[in-house]
């Protein structure tokens, strides 16, 4: 591997390192050659002269950065390579942590070279000041991490009582405990041969009785997704959140106070006010309205009749005022997640039938904001009030499901 100015042979220090324990474990993903260089320096500039042990699974560089220690791991699982750590790759930064026992962990996710040295910085120190998880809250812009806004933010913040924005992390820091916790969890996971399942930070905190931070992220590259289909990406996400909730019912149905969102900046949109690339909300609209003709039956085994009649009046409701309420929003998705525990129907046409109601919000909300970051982010947080506030519904739906039967 080529070395740049910051990619410096620094023998006094690599043996220093060697003998000091760091207060950081990174570890990070497979990535190329001048990925790993990258990353390699942007972590020595949010740590200058810190002790700092990085794991990689990649070939080490031959030259250290002067207060880097870069260690070679073979993981115990396999790294699936997804857009998002998985369960596998939890169980493997557990693996190196527990070993070395560093006050802090750093998971790094794929496309990690364009994590900024103030992000590296800020997740460390939050977990060094005693929080246990400690998750990044990147930059986005009014089109972009809609599923996460319609879904994951204000399920995970309804049930699990923390206002954490993105809970499904691509990057995270955690404590020795927390790690150990995850790890668990994976290791579950990856012996039924699910490596690449998904992993729930945010809800393992929650249940444990752990603190859970975020912190503002400066814009990241975002991993795409992969080539799933749309369909696939959302059962697939959608299906292990609502496995994840069913698991620990018994937590989150006990009544508990919602900590007050942290007053931070307004970092969760781009500086730009305005997106001004306009998106075509007509496909997303027509997929809703021939999905309400051919699954409306479908429909009627998970909804009850209000739900019924209001997707009814949306399904003829010109374009231009096309506006699903926030309260049926909310009672959609609860009503899901019970069909899903119940198993009303298979569970992947139930998931498959899900869709053309959520590219329904997607139309829904981009008409509401126009583009306008503010406006994204307020009708955002509108979204997830509604969720805290009808929360009552589906602890009531879960208890007693037959008395709640259309």
């Amino acid at each position: 591997m080529s070395t740049t100015p910051v990619l410096q042979h620094a023998e006094a220090a690599t043996t220093a390192a060697t003998q000091t324990p760091a207060l950081t474990l990174v570890c990070l993903p497979p990535l190329a050659a001048e990925a790993l260089e990258a990353t390699l320096a942007n972590l020595h500039r949010a740590f200058p002269g810190e002790s700092l042990l990085v794991a990689t699974p990649d070939t080490a560089p031959t030259a250290e950065v002067s207060n880097l220690r870069v260690i070679t791991y073979t993981p115990s699982s396999p790294p699936p390579g997804a857009w998002v750590p998985t369960a596998a790759d939890y169980l493997n930064a557990w693996t190196v942590a527990r070993e070395h026992q560093p006050q802090a962990l750093l998971l790094l996710g794929p496309e990690s070279a364009s994590v900024a040295p103030e992000t590296l910085r800020r997740l460390a120190t939050a977990v060094l000041d005693r929080h246990d998880l400690v998750l990044p809250r990147y930059p986005v812009g009014p089109h972009d991490a809609l599923f996460n806004s319609a879904i994951l933010y204000p399920l995970t913040r309804a049930l699990f009582a923390h206002h954490v924005r993105f809970p499904l992390p691509i990057d995270a820091a955690l404590s020795s405990r927390m790690a150990e916790r995850l790890a668990t969890a994976a290791q579950r996971l990856t012996a039924a041969n699910q490596g690449d399942a998904f992993i729930w930070p945010v809800a393992e905190a929650s249940v444990a009785g752990y603190t859970v931070r975020d912190v503002a992220g400066e814009t990241r590259t975002l991993p795409a997704p992969g080539a799933d289909d749309l369909n696939s990406l959302l059962s697939n996400v959608t299906g292990s959140l609502f496995t994840d909730i069913e698991t620990k019912a018994s937590f989150w149905q006990r009544a508990r106070l919602v900590t007050s969102p942290p007053r931070v900046p307004a970092f969760a949109t781009r500086p730009s006010a305005r997106d001004s690339n306009p998106v075509d909300l007509t496909p997303m609209i027509e997929s809703f309205r021939n999905a309400y003709t051919n699954l409306r039956e479908l429909w009627s085994l998970v909804l009850p009749p209000n739900s019924l009649l209001a997707l009814k009046k949306l399904s003829v409701t010109p374009a231009e005022n096309f506006r699903m309420p926030d309260s049926l929003w909310a009672r959609i998705i609860y009503d899901f997640l019970l069909a899903y525990r119940l198993r009303t129907i298979n569970r992947g046409h139930l998931l498959g039938a899900f869709t053309p109601l959520y590219l329904a919000w997607v139309a829904s909300h981009l008409h509401l904001v126009e583009g306008d970051a503010d406006a994204a982010e307020q009708h955002i947080e509108s979204v997830a009030t509604a969720f805290e506030s009808d929360k009552p519904y589906i602890v009531a739906r879960w208890r007693w499901p037959d008395r709640f039967n259309p």
